[in-house]
């Protein structure tokens, strides 16, 4: 994949100091293969390249500045919309089954079950309005604070795929659920850590910012989410 775009220049972005790159490796034939050392900071470009899958996911678990460039500038990674949908889907599942444990019909009915299937959508579109809501209040801060990084289309889109990348860890909801433990509540907290974490190392990376507004971008997103929550409540319904 990345032997495609090898001669597009500034292609490509150093895991270290996050300046732009003409290549991340040079191919001398016969499988001899040198990574490019960067310019600016004198190391390799992007050491990842050479790295298991598993090894990068464990970096990406803890965070690591130098792993997120190496996801987001120099892969050809496109799936974040389905990453994104399947993380709201395993969230809406947990509302809905935390909807089904409080609720004390247990009526086989057909009725009863189309009623219950159409709880989860419910569910599923309410998960989709928070979400779009904390992400809304993310673009709405950064472009306040810092317009000048989001001036094009472009910077809009990779700030967007490195949000819906970084909230991978969503998908551990649905483990939490299934183990089901006295500790479940524990669990779900942690995840949602987690995930704001890496959102915000998302933002501090696309952006090349310190730590400072990331979160404040994440609080203001949280805020708006919540306000959309309270607006859910107020109209009657379970969220």
């Amino acid at each position: 994949v990345l032997s495609q775009a090898m001669a597009a220049v500034g292609a490509y972005r150093c895991i270290e100091c996050s300046r732009e790159a003409a290549e991340l490796y040079r191919d001398y034939q016969r499988g001899v293969l040198r990574i490019s050392i960067c310019k600016s900071c004198q190391k390799p470009v992007d050491k990842y390249i050479e790295y298991d899958p598993v090894i990068i996911l464990i970096n990406a678990i803890l965070c690591k500045a130098q792993v997120y460039r190496h996801i987001l500038f120099n892969t050809k990674i496109n799936i974040h919309g389905k990453l994104y949908v399947f993380c709201l889907l395993c969230e809406a599942y947990l509302r809905w089954l935390q909807l089904q444990d409080s609720s004390q019909n247990t009526d086989p009915d057909d009725l009863i079950r189309y009623a219950k299937e159409w709880d989860f959508y419910r569910m599923f579109g309410i998960a989709s309005l928070e979400q779009a809501s904390f992400l809304v209040g993310i673009f709405i801060i950064l472009w306040w604070m810092r317009p000048e990084m989001l001036k094009t289309k472009s910077d809009f889109i990779l700030l967007l795929k490195a949000l819906l990348l970084s909230s991978y860890g969503k998908l551990l909801l649905i483990p939490a659920v299934i183990w089901e433990h006295d500790y479940t509540p524990l669990c779900l907290a942690f995840i949602k850590v987690f995930v704001l974490i890496s959102n915000s190392q998302a933002i501090r990376v696309t952006l090349n910012l310190n730590r400072m507004l990331p979160w404040l971008a994440i609080f203001f997103g949280l805020v708006l989410e919540n306000g959309v929550v309270c607006l859910f409540q107020k109209m009657g319904w379970d969220v």
